[in-house]
C-alpha cells in the first residue's frame, strides 16, 4: 500500500522547492495540503511513498513529474464574476472611460485558473456594448495567463459542467453566452471565446513579452506569496500598465506597504488602484 505519510524533511524540501520554483509559501502545518494534492500523483508516476515523489520531484531531470507537481499545487478552485464588485466597476466605471478609444483596450486576468475570470471580463464588455452600440470600434482583448498548463488547456476548451456553471453564473448569462457543447457540458459561445487569449506565465518571470494593458485582474494571488515577491510583483504590473491603468487585487488583498505608485481609488463597494 502507497505511503502517504510526509516527514519533516521532505515537507521541509518541498516548501523550498514550491516557493523557489513559483513563490507560493507554504505555512508550517500544511502538510495535509500537500499530500491531498500530491497523491492522486503517486500512482501515476509509480511511486511508493510521498517522500519519493518529493524526491523525484527536486531532480531537475524530472521535467514531467515536476510540470505535473506545480499544476497540482497551483490549481485553485474559482467561479464566475467572483465577488461581483469588480466587474461592476468594470461596466460602470472603467470600461466607458476606454470606449472611445481609437486604439483595442488590452485587458489581463493575471492568474485565469480555469478561465472564469477572462471569459466573466469578455461577458462584461459584451453586456456594455449591448448597451452602448458603438463601442470599442477597435476592439477589446483579453488575455489570461496561468503557471498551469493543464488549466490553460482546459481554458482554451472552453467547456463546463454543471458544477462550475452553478458557481456564480446566473441563468441569463448562461443562456446568452453558452451552447451545448460535449458530454453533457456547456461550451462558451465564440462571441465570447474570440475576444480572449491564453498564455502561460509564472509571475516570478519576466512580463517583457506581454506587452502593455490598461487594466490588470491580479485577485487572489498575491496571498500566496512572500512580502518581497508580492512587491516584485507589483512592481511588474505597475510596468505593464499604461499611464492612468487600473490594478484589480483581490478583496482581502492589497498593496499598503509594497508600491507607492498606484492611487488607491474606494468605490463604494470595493476598491481599484490607479496607476500614478
Amino acid at each position: 500500500m502507497p505511503a502517504r505519510k510526509l516527514d519533516d524533511k521532505s515537507y521541509h524540501q518541498f516548501r523550498i522547492f514550491l516557493e523557489q520554483q513559483c513563490g507560493i509559501v507554504l505555512g508550517e502545518t500544511k502538510q495535509y495540503l500537500v499530500k491531498s494534492r500530491l497523491t492522486p500523483l503517486m500512482s501515476k508516476f509509480d511511486v511508493t511513498s510521498l517522500g519519493e515523489l518529493i524526491t523525484r520531484t527536486l531532480s531537475p531531470v524530472e521535467r514531467q513529474l515536476r510540470a505535473a507537481v506545480i499544476d497540482a499545487m497551483t490549481t485553485n478552485e474559482t467561479l464566475w464574476f467572483r465577488d461581483d464588485y469588480p466587474f461592476k466597476l468594470l461596466k460602470n466605471k472603467l470600461l466607458p472611460e476606454f470606449a472611445n478609444r481609437r486604439t483595442p483596450v488590452k485587458i489581463w486576468s493575471a492568474a485565469s485558473s480555469s478561465g472564469q475570470e477572462p471569459y466573466s471580463i469578455a461577458m462584461s464588455v459584451l453586456e456594455y456594448q449591448k448597451s452602448n452600440p458603438g463601442s470599442f470600434s477597435r476592439g477589446v482583448q483579453v488575455i489570461g495567463t496561468d503557471i498551469s498548463s493543464t488549466m490553460l488547456e482546459h481554458c482554451k476548451y472552453g467547456h463546463y459542467d454543471s458544477l462550475a456553471l452553478a458557481r456564480g453564473l446566473s441563468p441569463e448569462r448562461k443562456k446568452q453566452f453558452f451552447e451545448n457543447g460535449d458530454n453533457g457540458m456547456l461550451k462558451v459561445k465564440d462571441s465570447v471565446k474570440k475576444m480572449v487569449s491564453f498564455r502561460p506565465l509564472n509571475l516570478l518571470n519576466s512580463y517583457s513579452l506581454m506587452g502593455r494593458f490598461d487594466i490588470v485582474f491580479c485577485r487572489n494571488v498575491l496571498i500566496y506569496f512572500a512580502p518581497e515577491i508580492k512587491a516584485q510583483i507589483i512592481s511588474q504590473i505597475h510596468g505593464t500598465l499604461n499611464d492612468g491603468g487600473y490594478l484589480f487585487l483581490g478583496a482581502s488583498e492589497s498593496i499598503s506597504g509594497l508600491n507607492d505608485n498606484f492611487n488607491m481609488l474606494r468605490c463604494n463597494p470595493g476598491i481599484v488602484y490607479q496607476k500614478k
